[in-house]
């Protein structure tokens, strides 16, 4: 019994541990500087730490963003949400055939510090990530 509580208590801290949000103030100028610069026009700014980086979710004429940056200001990853019919078609084929009668409930393109282009598509509780063919790289559960 004593370990299961441990195991609990260790379980509900590293939980806390993944993922911290922040206050504006709380963000380096240099990476408020890049993310300012590349999305001025954005709004509901919401910032959050995660293993070292800096993630700004954010929303622009009512599609949902992120960046992620390093504490330095250098953009690692931007991602937009888009339409689930702009997914690319062996991606949507990929979905519907693994999980018939299941949803998309969201769908993002992702573009990572190399211009490398991804797509993302969360069904049931799962992240599906593709390749810029929609070929199937991995899932991550939420």
């Amino acid at each position: 019994m004593k370990n299961s509580i441990l195991t609990f208590l260790a379980l509900l801290f590293s939980c806390f541990a993944i993922a911290q949000n922040l206050s504006e103030k709380e963000v380096p100028t240099i990476v408020k500087s890049t993310f300012l610069i590349s999305y001025p026009d954005q709004i509901n700014v919401k910032w959050e730490k995660e293993k070292g980086s800096y993630e700004a979710s954010f929303t622009i004429k009512d599609k949902e963003h992120a960046m992620v940056l390093d504490p330095e200001g250098t953009i690692l990853e931007t991602e937009e949400e888009i339409d689930v019919n702009k997914l690319p078609a062996n991606a949507l084929a990929y979905i519907n055939t693994t999980y018939p009668n299941k949803k998309i409930k969201d769908a993002a393109k992702i573009i990572d510090a190399y211009g490398i282009i991804t797509f993302e598509a969360q069904v049931t509780s799962i992240d599906l990530i593709f390749d810029k063919q929609g070929t199937y790289i991995k899932s991550i559960a939420d």
